[in-house]
């Protein structure tokens, strides 16, 4: 059995034959958001139907971590390693301290609630970036149905003072999102309004400047299906989801290859002992495989 398919040459020296893709968890209803922990040699990741966040441990399985979660979607950490969570049932984005407690990072902008946050990026300056589509209101299967009061947009959190700030209010329904490893560029995926047939779905381009996003454009439409999450390598490269698996992407926008996985991705991560190793949420699964590349992305 295949588990590749290259459209580019280049894209064979990223995988390697004999390390195949491994489902590590399944029996879960919709999972998203993986977020690998190195110093707990762990990786989180969210069961958002069933309002909770679970654990992987190599050699161990999994377990519960938190329940409930207030149907948690996405994570990453903060520069302290800090678990920074995107919240649907609570229409927030907060942080969890080291004793545990819960610190509110966003949950209103203008004097409005927000939509359900979905994903979240820290830059090397501590400022917290994080999508917020319409998704988990707009249904009571990944939190609450309830009223919209604010478009689809991204926002970036001041580390210091908390203001919250729009960056990009032109999306239909922003998704995914990651920094280039320069941080002069930040991807973020457009899946589209929920029940929209024609939506637009496609990832652009930002540059970055301070704290502003200019001249998005976009950079590359994944087929089939739409990209959900992304995560970046080394050398700059955008590992997708899509709905044959997982696309890597060149920074020049063009498609190197495939890592085909039975189910739908929602998201994906780099983690392992040497951040080798490509962590995948797919609809019912957990899956991983080990690459020959190295990810980018927080502690």
């Amino acid at each position: 059995m295949s588990f590749f398919e290259a459209h580019d040459p280049e894209f064979s020296t990223y995988v390697l034959g004999n390390a195949p893709v491994k489902q590590l968890a399944t029996g879960f209803d919709w999972v998203e958001g993986p977020v690998w922990f190195g110093d707990a040699n762990c990786l989180l990741f969210s069961d958002i139907p069933n309002n909770r966040i679970m654990r992987w441990t190599p050699g161990e399985g999994v377990s519960i971590y938190r329940e409930p979660s207030n149907y948690s979607n996405g994570h990453t950490r903060d520069l302290q390693g800090r678990l920074i969570s995107c919240e649907h049932g609570t229409r927030r984005v907060t942080r969890t301290e080291y004793d545990g407690s819960i610190t509110v990072i966003a949950e209103r902008f203008e004097g409005k609630r927000l939509n359900s946050p979905n994903d979240v990026v820290v830059k090397s300056d501590g400022s917290i970036w994080f999508t917020d589509p319409h998704y988990g209101i707009m249904t009571n299967y990944e939190g609450y149905k309830s009223e919209q009061e604010l478009p689809c947009h991204v926002y970036r959190v001041d580390p210091t003072s908390f203001s919250i700030a729009a960056v990009v209010i032109d999306m239909d329904c922003p998704n995914g999102l990651a920094f280039s490893p320069d941080e002069t560029s930040l991807y973020v995926a457009d899946t589209g309004a929920m029940f929209k047939e024609d939506a637009d779905r496609h990832i652009r381009k930002y540059d970055v400047e301070n704290d502003t996003l200019k001249n998005g454009a976009n950079f590359h439409t994944v087929s089939p299906g739409a990209s959900d999450g992304l995560r970046i390598d080394s050398d700059g490269n955008i590992w997708s989801s899509a709905a044959d698996g997982v696309h890597c992407i060149s920074p020049a926008g063009k498609l190197l290859g495939k890592i085909l996985v039975p189910e739908l991705v929602s998201n994906v991560c780099f983690g392992g002992r040497a951040k080798h190793q490509l962590f995948i949420t797919a609809t019912t699964s957990l899956y991983a495989i080990t690459l020959n590349r190295q990810g980018v992305q927080s502690p």
